[in-house]
């Protein structure tokens, strides 16, 4: 984060103090042991069952967070947790077209869709920074959009699920089907991580789940508009992304 940003700009600094201890939540040293038990145990277990230890493990103390590329992930946990909290991140900067794949999902799966906000619009950021902050600092942009709503989203849960692929760029080949996030305390669940885009693309046919449209007109990987263009031939899904920066991820997942 750079020196744009401070905490009280991000509104992590409230006036009521810190937020007080839930004392059902599990302790970060539990978690990571359970984590790390479970990353060694489901390397290379079906996507539906690394689910469903998640959610037998945590119960509603674990949510499904979507950037509504696709409805996948969210119905391959609600077959194992019917009615599970599906956290989106509506940054203001969205596709139409991701706002409908958004709408969908929470019309047609038995999920609870939750839109959070971050805690400035657009034009109150621009006032607050200048306009344009995407173009000018994207990480700090991305800290305000998304990182910092996703820390609030967060609040309550003990693990959390991703749609991250390995297939999708280097800086995810490596990516674990359960880790224990240090930087939030939390547990990480990617049950899709060790699937490819034809894996997706088989889901998505045999279940008719909703999918952005934007992906069949060259998009490989989507996020806000100032940010997202189309891949070119032989680049990877993400090259798309913060294409004039040399940045690959918006903070979600470092």
């Amino acid at each position: 984060m750079s020196g744009l940003l401070s905490a009280a700009g991000l509104g992590l600094v409230g006036p009521g103090g810190p937020t007080p201890a839930d004392p059902t939540r599990r302790g970060p040293e539990e978690l990571r042991t359970l984590a790390e038990e479970a990353g060694r145990e489901l390397e290379g277990a079906p996507a539906l069952e690394i689910a469903r230890w998640a959610a037998e493990t945590f119960g509603d103390r674990f949510c499904v967070t979507s950037s509504m590329a696709d409805g996948v992930l969210a119905h391959l946990v609600s077959r194992v947790a019917p009615g599970v909290d599906v956290v989106f991140l509506d940054t203001g900067l969205h596709f139409p077209e991701t706002l409908r794949v958004r709408d969908e999902v929470a019309r047609r799966l038995p999920v609870n869709v939750r839109s959070i906000r971050p805690r400035m619009t657009v034009g109150q950021q621009d006032g607050q920074y200048g306009p344009r902050l995407f173009n000018r600092s994207p990480d700090d942009c991305c800290q305000l959009r998304k990182v910092e709503p996703l820390e609030r989203a967060l609040t309550g849960y003990d693990a959390w699920a991703a749609g991250l692929r390995r297939d999708e760029s280097p800086t995810r080949a490596n990516t674990p089907v359960v880790a224990f996030d240090a930087r939030r305390g939390r547990v990480k669940v990617n049950p899709i991580a060790a699937w490819t885009q034809r894996d997706v693309d088989a889901y998505v046919a045999r279940h008719d789940i909703p999918v952005n449209e934007l992906l069949s007109r060259g998009y490989g990987s989507i996020g806000c508009w100032p940010c997202t263009r189309r891949t070119k031939a032989g680049e990877d899904p993400r090259a798309g992304r913060w294409a004039m920066f040399e940045k690959t991820e918006c903070g979600l997942h470092t």
